[in-house]
């Protein structure tokens, strides 16, 4: 319990070097890419789960859109993938770093906007002034969408920074309690415990939707640019 609470978000070292990039390129060892004729179980159910996502994603997009394809699926099983394995004991989650959620939200979102204004010029311009705004409000819309356009990026990646942290000091949080209350109150510390069970169950599947969540905004952001 005299451990800091945020001290599991702290930028890990090896030897005073942070190791921040091999953390990142972890994952990738998990999605193995297999040459043979017939697949395993495993590699069979991931291409399965990697199809079907891509399809329902993909599926309102034109061809400019479906471009887009691999990237998109390689950033929900990036972001799914370090999520997950941040749920580990004594491991470290980067998308609970502000400073990298907004490395991966502002190129993704400023690509979909250039491609926006490149494509689609007119339309683009259009969404800063609905038709029909009386004269004496147009300064004022143009610059309220200017601001909600420039917040997007932002939104994405404090959306998923607070949502995985969150979670995380409640983990902390419930379990600290729970030691704490073993020696005190058995019956009382059982119950922290199934809480802690629950909470490690749903935390999961909010690893797994955050994923989700964020690209699929991306998607959206990309489908009103094409």
């Amino acid at each position: 319990m005299n451990e800091n609470l945020f001290a599991s978000f702290a930028t890990p070292t090896m030897m005073g070097l942070p190791i921040v990039i091999l953390i990142i390129m972890f994952p990738s060892i998990l999605f193995p890419s297999s040459n043979r004729l017939v697949n395993n179980r495993l590699i069979s159910i991931q291409q399965w789960l990697v199809q079907l996502t891509s399809k329902q994603m993909m599926a309102i997009h034109n061809n400019k859109g479906q471009t887009w394809t691999l990237m998109l699926m390689s950033l929900i099983l990036f972001i799914g993938s370090t999520n997950l394995l941040g749920l580990l004991p004594h491991s470290f989650t980067p998308t609970t770093q502000l400073s990298m959620n907004l490395g991966m939200a502002i190129p993704l979102w400023a690509g979909t906007v250039f491609m926006g204004f490149r494509h689609k010029t007119k339309a683009a311009l259009a969404h800063f002034l609905p038709q029909g705004t009386p004269i004496f409000l147009i300064p004022m819309l143009v610059i309220i969408e200017t601001i909600s356009l420039f917040i997007q990026p932002v939104a994405l990646a404090v959306r998923l920074t607070a949502n995985i942290t969150a979670g995380h000091l409640l983990i902390h949080l419930i379990g600290g309690a729970t030691l704490a209350l073993m020696n005190i109150s058995p019956s009382t510390a059982l119950i922290t415990f199934i809480i802690l069970v629950l909470l490690t169950i749903l935390e999961f599947a909010v690893a797994m939707i955050q994923a989700y969540v964020f690209t699929l905004l991306v998607s959206l952001y990309l489908h009103d640019n094409t």
